[in-house]
């Protein structure tokens, strides 16, 4: 009895706190009661310098500060997701808002801000920007340079099998200087999967996991490893040192030797993004930790192709712009994408000064497929009506009522009539761009016809099948994007997608369904002609092709983000622009080329486009660069890549900004176009070390403290920030020159180094001057010699006209007869007096 007894009282005890269980989860889930408790986020804690050098040492310090906002040092220890120990200090922990105010206020403590989630910015490339495989005996430069180099890509993984990352012939012992590692995880063997080629793979997903759970290796979501899972790491590393492989191509399509921009090159991965509902996802903790790791390996390139849309945080509440502006305290260059977000201005990301910002632009490389109507139409119009032409003249093309079928007459008309007969050819002809496998015979039908209003888009489907129909859709109508239209035409079942976009905007993609984008010219055209015939015409749509050097290249890309910085607006960024709009590259055998689950194809190589394509490019080159020249840094680096990049395409006229028709200006392209064999000669360099940034740091608010956390200076420096007035940004040693509210007369300063190989040189200047500003360079000539090997010059912009938020441009270029350093010149002249009134007041703008 009594062990029943027991077993009845434990019964009730149990019973008992079940019942209080669920009342306490009934009011916890009350909406005043979760408001009450204070909801944990992951924050990141920023300490600047690692000043203690000591791995263990520093975690206990971290550990230390973190349990003053805690009661136990256990509960402590148990919040901490990351100690950031190695190459610089900090760390990332779950607090409530209250915790992470306390700490902020702390001694020692730089910045506090919570972890976002960042996003990716998602061959003969290579050959294009002049990089081409040897035809001879003569040793190219990619084959060169870059062995000794280690360039650490943050993404999605890796795929280790692919052919881009097998080791080179005759390819060298890993660098001494690697101190990183091959770590272990599902489906990913360090034997098996690295070598003197990858020869270190990280991942981190900590900080991923606490905003959305545990990965869900049930579903195989993703792999818990270096591993890849979505491809776009794959393709970006194969994009920046992928080895050398032939019969590279997707379906036949761009068929030819792909190689990274370094093939001989060594690759570390650092996994920091993870898929998500198709969409790569980042996390700023992890990407801190990964920061400290990359800085610790020993890599000396780092490629990123993440960001997030503006607004911008400030540049230490970012793990980008903090591990950035670490690595290049530690001569370690870092490359960004631009993002994703153009054409509108001013949204361009990842703007830090100390690290390289990329556009995305085009290659001379297109696509063309042949849409080919065989019906004969012929029909007799019982009336036709007479037109005036209008009276807009004498300016061109404002003539009115340009229909073939009706007369226009330039003078004065009577509305009299005539039997007309229309006859349009049995042969029309149309072009488009696709990568359209196989040749396609359908019916062209109008997108009414299964879509409500014309729409195309899923939820406005009719529920007819569109079997053996080319569906003709207007991206003007609704409007749609490609990508909806395209799965409104897959589910309708229809055989192909004819997709009509304004003037320029023609790329392609990989489609899920055989997808021709056509121009509105043309568009407009096949849709007068379906209107007109009396059945569902006959089309024909022939296989793309792949067609070189027949397209004016490079042109921005629609996409790219555009300057200037909404966060520092006297530092031009973007700084260059590479190619990024269908880039082949390696891919995951086992990831569908659209990533799409209904998509049951498997490729070895994929095109890609976006910004995250155009920044591998860049790392690449700078990796040739930092092993043809070890002792540059990255602010050299990144001077030789700006002053020498072209802003002319391949007919010698202007580059242009695809999808708007308009000449680029460096808001678009920042310096221009990479240009990587003028890049290894540049003449001159406009240099700059850590303690170059403390001025700048002074006018964006910080404190003498802070900086001294921040930057590694030399015993005898003493730092103070100047009093009084602001000091202009634009005075730090960059290659281009931005003066973003030009009052009156200001002078700036710049410096160079001669790096060319004669260092007896002169240099004489050409000032290309923005509209309305008078520009004086002085001195006008720049002698170098053996012993004075850096060389200032100022430059004095003066106003001279009334104007208000209007950008204009102009350039600087230093020559010797060889070499041409060119620098963009970025103004906005405030000069406008223009007042808000009000019922007491009156501002001026131009004194703000």
């Amino acid at each position: 009895m009594e062990v029943v007894f027991g077993s009845l009282k434990a019964f009730k005890f149990t019973h008992s706190i079940s019942i209080v269980s669920t009342a306490i989860l009934f009011i916890i889930d009350q909406p005043l009661f979760r408001y009450l408790i204070p909801v944990l986020h992951v924050y990141i804690v920023y300490l600047g310098q690692n000043r203690i050098h000591d791995p263990l040492l520093t975690t206990n310090h971290h550990l230390q500060l973190l349990s003053n906002v805690f009661a136990r040092k256990e509960v402590a220890e148990k919040s901490m997701l990351y100690s950031y120990k190695h190459s610089l200090s900090g760390f990332s922990a779950m607090l409530n808002s209250t915790q992470a105010t306390a700490l902020a206020k702390m001694n020692g403590v730089v910045s506090v801000f919570r972890s976002r989630m960042l996003e990716l910015h998602t061959t003969r490339s290579w050959d294009f920007l002049g990089l081409t495989l040897p035809s001879s005996e003569a040793t190219p430069c990619q084959l060169a340079y870059g062995d000794d180099v280690i360039v650490g890509i943050f993404d999605t993984g890796i795929w280790p099998e692919s052919d881009s990352f097998k080791e080179e012939p005759g390819m060298g012992p890993v660098p001494k200087s690697w101190k990183g590692k091959c770590v272990p995880g599902e489906k990913f063997e360090p034997a098996k999967a690295c070598n003197r080629k990858l020869i270190g793979a990280r991942y981190y997903l900590k900080g991923f996991e606490e905003e959305y759970g545990p990965l869900n290796a049930s579903s195989n979501s993703e792999y818990r490893s270096a591993r890849d899972f979505d491809g776009h790491g794959t393709h970006t590393a194969s994009t920046a040192v992928g080895s050398i492989v032939k019969n590279a191509n997707f379906f036949g399509f761009a068929q030819g030797t792909a190689r990274g921009g370094a093939p001989r090159a060594r690759l570390a991965v650092y996994k920091i993004c993870w898929s998500k509902n198709l969409v790569g996802r980042c996390s700023e903790a992890d990407i801190m930790a990964a920061f400290d790791d990359a800085l610790h390996d020993g890599v000396q390139v780092i490629s990123g192709s993440f960001g997030v849309s503006p607004p911008l945080p400030p540049f230490f509440a970012s793990s980008a712009d903090i591990g950035s502006f670490h690595a290049m305290q530690m001569g370690v260059s870092v490359v960004f994408s631009a993002g994703n977000d153009g054409p509108d201005l001013s949204l361009v990301q990842n703007v830090a000064p100390w690290s390289l910002c990329v556009a995305a632009s085009s290659i001379d490389r297109t696509f063309p497929t042949k849409i080919l109507l065989d019906s004969k139409l012929s029909f007799m119009m019982g009336v036709s009506v007479v037109f005036s032409a209008g009276n807009d003249g004498p300016d061109l093309s404002l003539v009115q009522n340009v229909a073939p079928w009706s007369l226009c007459v330039a003078a004065s008309s009577i509305d009299r009539t005539f039997p007309t007969k229309i006859l349009l050819d049995s042969k029309l002809s149309f072009m488009g761009e696709s990568f359209t496998v196989k040749p396609i015979k359908a019916k062209l039908v109008d997108a009414s016809d299964y879509f409500t209003n014309g729409v195309c888009k899923t939820q406005n489907w009719k529920r007819k099948a569109a079997l053996g129909k080319a569906l003709l859709c207007f991206s003007t109508i609704g409007p749609v994007s490609i990508g909806v239209a395209e799965e409104a035409a897959w589910r309708a079942n229809a055989s192909a997608l004819i997709f009509v976009e304004p003037l320029n905007r023609q790329v392609p993609d990989v489609d899920i369904i055989p997808t021709i984008r056509v121009d509105i010219i043309q568009g407009t055209k096949l849709f007068h002609y379906l209107v007109l015939s009396p059945k569902q015409p006959v089309v024909q749509i022939s296989a793309g092709k792949t067609v070189i050097k027949q397209s004016p290249a490079p042109t921005v890309a629609l996409f790219s983000s555009r300057g200037p910085s909404s966060l520092s607006p006297d530092i031009l960024k973007p700084d260059i622009t590479a190619p990024g709009i269908n880039i082949l590259a390696a891919w995951p055998p086992k990831v569908p080329p659209t990533s799409l689950p209904i998509d049951r194809r498997s490729v070895n190589w994929n095109f890609l486009s976006g910004t995250s394509m155009s920044c591998p490019h860049v790392s690449g080159v700078v990796a040739l660069l930092k092993s043809a020249h070890p002792h540059w840094s990255p602010a050299a680096i990144r001077s030789a890549l700006m002053t020498t990049a072209y802003t002319s395409d391949t007919t010698l006229d202007s580059i242009l900004f695809g999808g708007i028709a308009k000449t680029t200006d460096p808001l678009d392209i920042g310096a221009g176009h990479i240009d990587p064999l003028r890049a290894m000669d540049p003449g001159l360099v406009y240099d700059m070390k850590a303690s170059d940034y403390i001025l700048f740091l002074c006018n964006i608010g910080y404190t003498t403290d802070q900086i001294n956390s921040i930057v590694s200076l030399s015993p005898s420096t003493i730092l103070s920030c100047p009093k009084g007035s602001y000091l202009s940004n634009a005075n730090l040693n960059y290659p281009s020159i931005t003066v973003s509210n030009l009052q009156s007369t200001v002078t700036i300063k710049r410096t160079v180094r001669n790096v060319g190989w004669k260092k007896a040189a002169i240099y004489f200047a050409r000032i290309v001057k923005p509209n309305g500003v008078e520009v004086v360079v002085w001195p006008r000539v720049l002698f170098f010699s053996c012993f004075r090997e850096e060389v200032s010059y100022y430059v004095t912009f003066k106003p001279l006209k009334k104007s208000q938020g209007r950008y204009d441009f102009g350039e600087i270029v230093w020559s010797d007869g060889f070499h041409s350093v060119r620098s963009p010149l970025v103004v906005i002249v405030s000069t406008a007096s223009s007042t808000i009134s009000g019922d007491d007041s009156t501002v001026d703008k131009a004194s703000m």
